[in-house]
């Protein structure tokens, strides 16, 4: 059966033509400055993929031939090399990044919420700050979720790209259409984020447009800030506080808005994973303050509970926010926040890594292992609160593990050969699979990138777009049997 190129090149022209109408705020907000370069390079830009996009999605005919997973495989990868490349054409010719790759490298870092950047200190202004902001934004529920919005009706197709999109999300089991689904959780988002920005505006010092900044980079767990230095630069409990409970907002399953809008609390109450993720965060800060404490690396216990906190919330969000300088903490502490990075938030949110529920089947299993050596002969389901877990989602969350280890390790090994040290390619591996950003050794915890070469970014945009779409949308792309499937079905 073949491929529905034509839908696909229909749908990556929207993308295209989507990325571009979005420059235009950017455009908007150069004008205020007075920065006329950034105004040209935005209008120029934003047009011509505006243009160019929504003339191949009007002109180009579709398929007759509904769409099928793999279909819905490639239209997500594409999309997303689509925008990256769109989103890189600003960050290249405004000068700051002399290097296509790593304008490739500040687009993906975008677009999948990832608190990292190809600049060791960067000058850039405030249009392509908001412009960085404003694809953490899109990229953070997903682009091809947004254009589900738009699009007049995509059917079964519409629900098989939100899976490729975010597999294990389960989007389809609240509501029949996928547009509909995509609009609400499109409408919480968006709640979400003007209520954060009216906490900073009104409750800080911020003004306007550092609000904004600072909201959109928050609730999209990608960790822009406007200033430079971080969430240190404001030295404000208030201002913490606001941050850490937004992006642990972020990081629930956004599932759980629908049913608080729909008043299904008993759903809120008995979901498993959401106790899990919170208590996880209280203990792992309970360690890490105690181990702050015992060392005096901070001269009150208050402020190693702030610190902790913070920094916890920051890992397991994969927002990467920096408060301060975790590399100077002690091996313990620093040895949980790297553990951390494997754990990530949980399903159908706009966090990052293996997600908490993965962690909890896995556990499970091993926990069903003990119990099979003593009582060889019982039969005992894996069970997650209430819920019995399926044989198929227990092979696809070990799988999914799996590769997802393996895939680090492989990793780890290629970022070792550009010559830097253990801690800094694990970290580096590590943190770019989770989106967090935000790592160890020479990153550090700027996020700060610019040490690589641009062969290895390139390396590192595909490892910000394997953890982005959770391994299997880009592998498939690679296996033989995804370009010939006939070739290898068995009988």
């Amino acid at each position: 059966m073949g491929l529905v190129y034509k839908t696909m090149v229909c749908i990556m022209g929207l993308i295209a033509g989507i990325s571009g109408a979005f420059m235009v705020l950017p455009m908007i907000c150069a004008f205020y400055y007075n920065d006329m370069e950034a105004v040209q390079i935005f209008g120029i830009t934003g047009t011509l993929s505006l243009t160019i996009g929504f003339c191949i999605y009007k002109f180009m005919p579709r398929s007759r031939h509904p769409m099928h997973s793999r279909d819905a495989y490639l239209i997500v990868f594409g999309s997303w090399i689509v925008c990256s490349l769109i989103g890189a054409l600003p960050y290249f010719f405004s000068g700051e990044i002399t290097s296509f790759c790593d304008a490739i490298f500040e687009a993906v870092a975008g677009f999948t919420t990832t608190g990292a950047t190809a600049l060791g200190e960067s000058n850039f202004t405030e249009p392509f700050i908001l412009w960085k902001a404003i694809t953490h934004w899109l990229g953070a529920m997903g682009i091809l979720i947004f254009v589900i919005t738009v699009l007049p009706s995509m059917g079964s197709g519409g629900q098989r790209i939100v899976a490729a999109e975010s597999p294990g999300a389960g989007l389809s089991a609240t509501s029949p259409r996928s547009k509909d689904l995509a609009k609400l959780l499109y409408l919480i988002y968006s709640t979400l984020t003007l209520s954060e920005f009216i906490l900073l505006y009104f409750g800080s010092d911020m003004g306007a447009f550092e609000a904004l900044i600072n909201s959109l980079g928050s609730i999209s767990t990608a960790g822009l800030t406007f200033h430079p230095s971080g969430v240190a630069y404001y030295n404000s409990v208030f201002v913490e506080c606001v941050l850490s409970v937004f992006t642990i907002l972020a990081s629930v399953n956004f599932l759980l808005f629908i049913y608080l809008i729909k008043r299904n609390f008993n759903h809120i109450k008995k979901s498993y994973e959401l106790r899990a993720y919170l208590a996880f965060i209280a203990v792992t800060t309970l360690f890490i303050t105690a181990d702050l404490t015992s060392t005096e690396t901070y001269q009150t216990f208050g402020a190693s509970l702030r610190h902790a906190f913070f920094t916890v919330n920051s890992f397991m969000t994969t927002s990467g926010l920096v408060l301060s300088d975790y590399n100077t903490w002690p091996t313990f502490s620093k040895m949980i926040l790297f553990s951390m990075l494997f754990v990530g938030g949980c399903v159908a949110s706009t966090s990052g890594s293996v997600k908490m529920l993965r962690i909890l089947v896995m556990l499970k299993l091993v926990q069903r292992g003990f119990f099979k050596k003593l009582h060889p002969r019982s039969v005992k389901a894996v069970r997650i609160g209430e819920n019995n877990i399926t044989s198929a989602m227990v092979s696809s969350v070990t799988s999914f593990i799996a590769m997802y280890f393996a895939t680090f390790m492989v990793a780890s090994v290629v970022i070792a050969f550009s010559g830097h040290d253990l801690e800094t390619s694990m970290g580096a591996a590590a943190s770019l699979m989770s989106t967090t950003g935000a790592s160890f050794g020479e990153i550090g915890a700027s996020g700060n990138y610019s040490a690589f070469s641009g062969p290895m970014k390139l390396f590192m945009s595909l490892l910000m777009l394997i953890g982005r779409l959770e391994m299997y949308t880009v592998f498939l792309i690679f296996l033989p049997s995804f370009w010939n499937p006939n070739k290898f079905r068995t009988g």
